[in-house]
């Protein structure tokens, strides 16, 4: 089991920008809690407006050197970086575990995604290049991709390290400089991320700001701040979308998803009912945003998979300490997150749904009785109208439908407002291939579930989010293009 005395705490809790660690001018410090036994942790910084400011203000000035840099250079501190995060891989899973409540057996990848991701995006650099265009002899046209400025990056809880370990990626390569705000539930491993790689790049290149919802609407609305993105709900990047319109800066968003995942008759019956319950991320109590919660059985196989599924998840996920390598389910983040997930499980005993497994809050296991722990919950027999249906619940509930007719099917599949992430499960390659240009999301797998690769787009349709990640289209996000017209 990792302990504390194997993988301390960082040392610096304040805000870390112009290369140097800072105080918070309002003075505030709160509490940040470990979801698995509800106890606090330690009081980090919190930034105000202020503070953004003075961070913004250093991000900007570091910014005319850090776009001046040759690229083979700046490839050369990303990739410094990306060493980093490998050799300290355990360190920061164990920090992530213990403030997420995320398994550390499952999270000790995260820091080496974020380490790939700077690898990646290092080697991108040279693709940051212009166009010649033809027009006449005694003219010449060419184009070429300039920096935008400073970036801001709002994280998500769910997932911090891999989070901003992958998110500074891109618009570093491009030659912005950033300013990361930390998931408020979960600031500390961005501490240590910070102690970590702030001394590779020069001062007011890489800043990270411990903050709540003052400290994302100033970057949100700061004249200086020339992109603004976030990993959140679809609340929030409608609020951010919003603002940033005042200045008319673009935004990155990937958003909420009520994800689909389709099962035709022929599908493997083993590798299906696997997909099902991976599919929906129970290992981090199904708070993340690409989980496949919505399961269409076809009525040929539903019972007997539902029995699979009911089996695989109660062998599977198995809820216990964070920090130990064989715990393989977490707590959802908070109290409030808790009370909401039971509020949605009580309505869908209410509508008729049909609890297959699960539905109860709370663990025996000595420590953790005060924690954020809900049982993996599967509802069967669930209706398009139903509450659990057709709202997102980041949390640890499966809602599997039956179905007998294909156009039906995909007309209720589409029926949401979201779209980001849908599986489809067939033997027959034509069916797939037709299905999933029928389905209205931006990312979808065939005969998998939540696997993400390298240089793949990955971002939502609808209300799922705005732009792509993970990809060329992600770096060249960060730039905006310039037109030269030169008379010869």
């Amino acid at each position: 089991m990792a302990t504390f005395e194997t993988h301390p705490l960082p040392s610096h809790l304040d805000l870390f920008y112009n290369g140097k660690w800072n105080k918070p001018l309002n003075g505030t410090y709160e509490e940040t809690f470990n979801p698995a036994t509800g106890r606090p942790i330690i009081k980090v910084a919190v930034a105000g407006a202020e503070d953004v400011d003075a961070a913004v203000a250093a991000a900007h000035e570091a910014f005319h050197k850090w776009r001046s840099t040759p690229p083979a250079e700046r490839a050369q501190y990303m990739r410094r970086a990306a060493g980093l995060l490998r050799e300290h891989a355990e360190e920061l899973a164990y920090i992530d575990s213990l403030n997420t409540g995320n398994p550390f057996g499952k999270m000790l990848s995260d820091a080496l995604v974020g380490a790939t991701s700077l690898d990646y995006f290092a080697g991108l650099i040279p693709m940051l290049k212009g166009d010649t265009i033809p027009q006449s002899d005694d003219t010449f046209h060419y184009t070429i991709r300039e920096s935008l400025g400073v970036v801001g990056r709002i994280m998500a809880f769910n997932h911090p390290i891999q989070f901003t370990g992958s998110k500074i990626s891109a618009p570093l390569a491009a030659g912005n400089t950033v300013v990361v705000k930390t998931p408020d539930q979960a600031p500390l491993s961005c501490l240590r991320l910070a102690e970590l790689l702030g001394p590779i790049f020069p001062p007011g290149v890489l800043n990270i700001l411990p903050g709540k919802t003052e400290c994302g609407k100033a970057l949100t609305v700061h004249p200086l701040v020339k992109k603004i993105t976030l990993i959140g709900s679809v609340p929030t990047g409608k609020a951010i979308q919003q603002a940033a319109a005042a200045t008319l800066k673009p935004t990155l968003l990937e958003l909420g998803g009520k994800n689909a995942l389709l099962a035709f008759p022929d599908a493997d019956v083993e590798d299906l009912a696997e997909g099902v319950a991976r599919g929906m991320n129970f290992t981090w109590a199904g708070q993340s945003c690409g989980s496949t919660s919505r399961v269409f059985l076809h009525e040929s196989h539903y019972e007997t998979v539902i029995a699979k599924v009911k089996d695989f998840i109660e062998k599977e996920f198995r809820p216990g300490v964070p920090t130990d390598a064989a715990t393989t389910m977490g707590p959802v983040i908070s109290s409030a997150a808790k009370e909401r997930v039971l509020s949605y499980i009580d309505s869908a005993k209410s509508e008729g749904a049909r609890l297959v497994t699960g539905g109860k809050a709370g663990t025996n296991l000595p420590g953790l009785e005060n924690g954020y722990w809900i049982e993996p919950t599967v509802f069967a027999d669930v209706q398009p109208h139903m509450r659990i249906a057709r709202e997102e619940i980041f949390g640890p509930v499966m809602s599997i439908f039956k179905w007998n007719d294909e156009r039906e099917l995909i007309r209720n599949v589409n029926n949401t407002s979201y779209g980001l992430t849908a599986s489809v499960f067939t033997r027959d390659i034509s069916r797939a291939t037709r299905v999933v240009r029928q389905i209205e999301a931006g990312y979808i797998w065939i005969n998998q579930v939540s696997k993400h690769f390298i240089g793949v787009p990955f971002g939502g349709a609808k209300e799922s989010g705005v732009g792509k990640e993970e990809c060329l289209e992600e770096l060249l996000s960060f730039t905006e293009i310039k037109s030269i017209n030169v008379l010869l």
